[in-house]
């Protein structure tokens, strides 16, 4: 059974489709399953492998796709009363605990823009473990030779690649392009999108003129909001080097939950008080 659950981890990992394995990794009484029975337990529902079946599995199954929403593990404990063993027909008696595990793919990153800080941006983000994509519409800059690590290297107009291209909810995307118009062009494809992380470069004049034209174009505040512009943590960055390294630390501070729905509240207002000082 155990080979089944992973097969089905090794296929999620190449679809690159989040799920959670469920564990027992200890037991005391009388238990429907051993330890190290799995299963496999996918955002919407399916499995794949069983714990032993019952109420608690369905409790346990239930916890996973809270895991793989919240991106935390965590242990939990099952006490196999009279209840369980009335409503199973087993002759159940013990206690277990169960591991749930979220497991997710390697992070696509799509670095939209193949200049300096692209660049140094996909070669740390490779060092740490996304799966890096690049666009650009310049083939001097985005190629195989500058980006030996990519998972694929794009040569197009940027704004018609975007447009035209599924990203899927669990990437990140990097705008840093050479221009106001590229930036513009990727940011209105992809404001409305749902994905796990989206920045845009620039000073903050820069990205408020961009939100203006776009606002004007009626893209909805609540988009705008999931934007992580200026792009980076504040880490006092300058050289192409150390803006990348501010980006990739907050990729790997969303990665790891530490950034949320409270700072795009709190970019939203920063950015609504900007307007603001800027139409006074």
């Amino acid at each position: 059974m155990n080979r089944e659950v992973f097969a089905a981890v090794n296929d999620a990992l190449e679809r690159g489709e989040p799920a959670a394995l469920v564990t027992i990794v200890s037991t005391r009484g009388s238990t429907p399953q051993r330890i190290g029975a799995k299963m496999l337990v996918f955002a919407d529902g399916r499995s794949v492998g069983t714990i032993g079946g019952g109420c608690y599995e369905n409790d346990a199954s239930g916890k996973a796709r809270l895991a793989i929403a919240e991106r935390k593990p965590q242990l939990v404990h099952y006490e196999l009363d009279d209840d369980f063993a009335q409503e199973t027909g087993l002759a159940c008696g013990g206690q277990m605990d169960v591991y749930i595990e979220p497991i997710e793919p390697s992070p696509e990153l799509y670095i939209i823009g193949a200049g300096h800080v692209g660049f140094c941006l996909a070669r740390l983000a490779h060092e740490v473990g996304f799966a890096v994509h690049v666009v650009d519409d310049r083939e001097k800059f985005a190629n195989a030779d500058r980006f030996p690590h990519a998972e694929e290297v794009v040569v197009d107009d940027i704004p018609a690649w975007v447009a035209r291209t599924h990203l899927p909810p669990q990437a990140y995307a990097v705008i840093v392009t050479r221009g106001h118009t590229s930036d513009l062009e990727a940011l209105r494809a992809l404001a409305p999108r749902e994905l796990r992380y989206l920045g845009l470069i620039g000073s903050r004049a820069k990205v408020a003129r961009i939100y203006d034209a776009l606002s004007a174009d009626r893209t909805a505040p609540e988009h705008l909001a999931r934007v992580h512009a200026p792009i980076g943590l504040d880490i006092g960055a300058v050289t192409p080097q150390e803006i990348a390294v501010s980006i990739l630390a907050e990729l790997i501070a969303v990665k790891h939950g530490k950034v949320g729905t409270r700072d795009a509240a709190e970019r939203s207002m920063r950015w609504n008080n900007l307007k603001g000082d800027r139409s006074g």
